[in-house]
């Protein structure tokens, strides 16, 4: 991936880069797309990217007002702490719950055009993720790798291909059992109606419940193909990536690519069962949330909500993968985890531990230790 010539080039010879730019095929961002065919332009439906100096989109001449019309910017971060990780997310409220040992490292590539956000984020081992989508961006997610293993949302299975359209200001949960390559991406809802009035001839908002769609396969295979073509051109050539023209070519086919998988009519079944469920679920974590310094025990969690424990551990189940008793320890684990390596130079284990609701403090440090491979003390002293 080191085909940058352009990149190097002087701020003065840009407007000669850009006019070759449209006429590049995705090989020379990434090898993997060596060998196959080479098309003028990268078209879908109305809309094209004409190889020209001044690069425009046909029929697809997305509204631009002085509140959303932002010089473009890009972003790509290392991560070794989901905490400090899930601060970075665009779109939604994120928090992160990691279910297995191990060396925890997470990328995030953040690109933001005109109007269209951009997200593409990579994590070595398999998590919980609680989701709220703001209510003034509409957003899509899929998995930006064709090859890995499906998921959870919303306790429905999320498989390559297929892409969720949460519904304004939903929540629910994400669930993985390995490395995983997510991507998202998310227009405001003034300009998300906008774009589709124009592309599709219709308004359309962001919908009332959750959608899980599997659009046609030539129309999905380019929406992950741009996704990651743009995040690559972000990563290794943002001063290209930050040119006007060259972004708003980008930004136009990603978005007229995203509403046309949303037109096609190829939702999946995702049940009124499923999303009651996920109702339950919310409750849940409202539950804990309502008392974040207090040990909670299923019993508790169940009165509160008035469900049985039966219902409980089943809807937990579907949607976290795991028991609820196993799911709060896990949290309190990483609170923990997170007061050590925020703590300051008087803090002691076992203040942490107990503020924790970690009463034996022997089976903490030997639980602790199986999770993150090191003692609570080291991680405290590494941090002090």
């Amino acid at each position: 991936m080191q085909n940058r010539k352009s990149a190097s080039r002087p701020a003065g010879a840009m407007r000669q880069a850009v006019p070759s730019l449209a006429d590049k095929h995705l090989s020379d961002y990434d090898p993997s797309y060596i060998g196959r065919p080479r098309p003028a332009i990268v078209t879908f439906a109305d809309v094209a990217v004409p190889q020209r100096a001044t690069i425009r989109v046909r029929g697809a001449g997305l509204p631009r007002n002085s509140e959303h019309a932002d010089m473009p910017s890009s972003m790509v971060r290392a991560f070794s702490d989901p905490f400090e990780y899930q601060q970075f997310f665009r779109a939604a409220d994120v928090e992160l719950v990691v279910t297995e040992r191990g060396e925890y490292a997470a990328d995030l590539k953040r690109m933001d055009f005109h109007e269209l956000w951009m997200q593409r984020t990579w994590q070595s081992l398999p998590f919980v993720a609680r989701a709220h989508n703001y209510k003034t961006r509409v957003p899509v997610v899929f998995l930006a790798d064709e090859c890995q293993a499906p998921i959870k949302a919303a306790g429905q299975e999320l498989s390559p291909g297929e892409l969720v359209f949460p519904a304004s200001g939903d929540e629910y949960h994400y669930r993985t059992w390995t490395e995983i390559n997510l991507a998202m991406m998310s227009l405001a809802p003034d300009e998300f109606s906008s774009a589709a009035r124009i592309l599709l001839g219709r308004e359309a908002t962001a919908p009332a419940v959750t959608r899980f769609l599997r659009p046609p396969p030539e129309l999905m295979s380019k929406l992950m193909i741009l996704h990651k073509a743009a995040a690559d051109l972000a990563s290794t050539a943002p001063e290209i990536f930050a040119h006007p023209a060259v972004s708003r070519a980008m930004e136009q086919a990603l978005v007229g690519t995203m509403i046309a998988c949303l037109a096609e009519e190829a939702d999946l079944v995702y049940s009124a069962r499923k999303r009651a469920h996920t109702a339950v679920i919310r409750k849940f974590e409202e539950v804990i949330e309502a008392s974040p310094d207090t040990p909670l025990y299923v019993i508790d969690l169940c009165r509160a909500m008035g469900v049985t424990d039966r219902t409980l551990r089943l809807h937990c189940h579907e949607h976290l993968g795991m028991s609820p008793h196993r799911y709060l320890w896990l949290r309190r684990m990483h609170l923990a985890r997170r007061s050590l390596i925020r703590g300051a130079a008087a803090t002691t284990v076992t203040e942490i531990a107990t503020s924790c609701g970690f009463g034996e403090l022997g089976r903490f440090a030997v639980s602790y230790r199986k999770l993150f491979g090191e003692t609570p003390s080291a991680t405290l002293r590494r941090h002090a």
